[in-house]
């Protein structure tokens, strides 16, 4: 239901763990197809390589939402929201470290090793797709919507098709990007393209439904013929131990992220009708675009970083600097999507969605907290410790629970927002004291300050242009001032880290280039 993870078929997955009796850092690195590069060079252009495929593909998935938003109406969109959420966020409890145990091993044998993963994916695979089919009349009960049966058991065939692209598996472990997103590309072009297609011809709900299983299908067909080993099933009991060992503190995560997405769409349909769903979801997929765009950094990463794992210093300086990089981004995105909420309601989406402007400014808000530190669990799951990574996701539901449903029922959409931003801080305060944990004398709301610097003129500058206007908004003038605003971001972004990034275009270039201070 979601562009599959250069890991997982079905969704973003947990990053890879390195076992204790891992290779050597000299071992690991010499596996991974440098191609004449240092490690450096290769993980900065595997990042841009990423960066061109999935910003754009995942910006062309943010754009269809908003699109064929103006196709459907709310309660249609709001059936697809619950759908979505449903079924999408019952997936996470199937990432239980298949394809991050395949990109771990150091087996002898590689297509014996993909053929036991492949074998492993099945069995979880046809396990959550029987749950899947007795949770969708369920969910048809709980909202008392019986047109959600059908449609969600045609979604259901998602997870047996995602099996399809466990090769992409291959190309991530060998650090392959460019043949590894092309292959991953083919899914979300083709989806775009039916569902605008279908939307535009009067389909409803089944245009996004029809292009969901479109785009899988033909990802998967083309991955299955390009794979490099041949598909077998290879079993054992100790496989099956060693995967849930590892995979019960992600799995108690998952769980309480579904407390999370589930609550909000039950805790919107009660209070708010499905009309209120369709809000929710539609400011729900900011959240979505911007957590694929921070996988690029976390996924292009992971491989150097299980090769340096023991190397406290040089994990800091892959944290500092990949945060950095990702907030020049993240930050003028969420804050630039809060300052322009209401243009592209007024001016692009219609006046049906007046109630999602002040969501719409809140989640943009959200998504620019969320870029600080976003990675950290990457470097502890580095280390083969994930407990952290539960700890973090539960306490962040229990803040859920705590302030949402009293508020949301005593405010709306309002409340809702306002409980969202109580669970992203309990959230940022639980990453920073395990962030200090791991790197001693890091502190995190220093990274985050010196991170917000480049953005602060561009909102001081577009604050002060509104302050004297007085002509009334229109399609010219909100498009002068987005232009206005990334350009003055971009400027400070130069001036005030002009030398990271002129170590990383060194990286880019194929020169060595002298690493900057890690402090912030």
């Amino acid at each position: 239901m979601t562009e599959p993870s250069p890991l997982s078929p079905q969704g973003s997955g947990p990053v890879v763990p390195v076992a204790e009796d891992s290779l050597s850092t000299d071992s690991v690195i010499a596996q991974i197809s440098l191609k004449g590069r240092t490690l450096r060079q290769h993980t900065a252009r595997g990042t841009i390589v990423n960066a061109a495929f999935l910003v754009g593909l995942n910006s062309l998935g943010l754009v269809k939402g908003f699109v064929v938003a103006g196709f459907l109406t709310r309660a249609d969109y709001g059936i697809w929201g619950i759908l979505l959420i449903t079924l999408g966020t019952l997936g996470w409890l199937k990432q239980v470290g298949v394809g991050e145990k395949f990109v771990q091993q150091r087996d002898e044998d590689q297509e014996q090793a993909f053929q036991r993963a492949v074998s492993v994916e099945v069995v979880f695979t046809g396990a959550f797709t029987v749950v899947a089919l007795l949770v969708v009349p369920l969910t048809a009960l709980v909202y008392g919507r019986p047109d959600l049966l059908l449609p969600g058991l045609v979604l259901a065939v998602l997870a047996p098709l995602g099996i399809l692209q466990t090769p992409l598996w291959v190309y991530y472990r060998r650090m392959e990007f460019v043949r590894q997103r092309t292959l991953q590309a083919i899914d979300p072009i083709l989806a775009f393209l039916v569902t605008v297609v279908l939307a535009v011809a009067g389909a409803g709900y089944w245009s996004l439904i029809v292009g969901a299983l479109a785009g899988s299908a033909a990802a998967g067909i083309v991955a299955v013929r390009s794979c490099p080993y041949r598909f077998a099933w290879r079993l054992d009991r100790a496989t099956l131990r060693s995967y849930a060992s590892f995979s019960w503190p992600l799995l108690l995560a998952s769980a309480s992220a579904i407390v999370i997405a589930q609550g909000s769409i039950l805790l919107g349909n009660f209070h708010l009708g499905i009309a209120g769903v369709g809000v929710i979801s539609l400011a729900s997929a900011i959240s979505t675009y911007t957590d694929r765009v921070d996988a690029i950094v976390t996924d292009t990463l992971y491989p150097a970083i299980c090769a340096v794992r023991d190397r406290t210093d040089m994990l800091l300086e892959s944290f500092v600097k990949s945060n950095r990089l990702a907030l020049m981004w993240g930050l003028p995105f969420g804050v630039g999507l809060a300052l322009f909420a209401s243009d592209l309601v007024h001016l692009g989406l219609g006046d049906q969605w007046i109630p999602a402007i002040g969501l719409i400014q809140v989640f943009g808000l959200v998504a620019a907290a969320n870029h600080i530190g976003f990675n950290w669990h990457a470097f502890y799951r580095a280390r083969g410790q994930t407990r952290p990574v539960a700890v973090v996701v539960t306490l962040s539901m229990l803040a859920f629970v705590a302030a949402v449903p009293p508020l949301i029922a005593a405010y709306g959409l309002r409340g809702y927002g306002i409980g969202m931003m109580i669970m992203t801080a309990t959230a940022l305060t639980a990453r920073a004291f395990y962030l200090a944990r791991l790197f001693p004398g890091f502190v995190l709301a220093r990274h985050a300050g010196r991170a917000m610097l480049p953005s602060v003129p561009a909102v001081l500058v577009l604050l002060a242009l509104r302050e004297i206007e007085n002509v009334e908004r229109t399609i010219p003038i909100a498009l002068g001032e987005l232009a206005l605003y990334g350009v003055v971001t971009a400027a400070a972004t130069v001036v005030f880290e002009r030398t990271l990034l002129r170590e990383v275009l060194g990286y880019l270039k194929g020169r060595a280039a002298a690493p900057t201070a890690t402090a912030s």
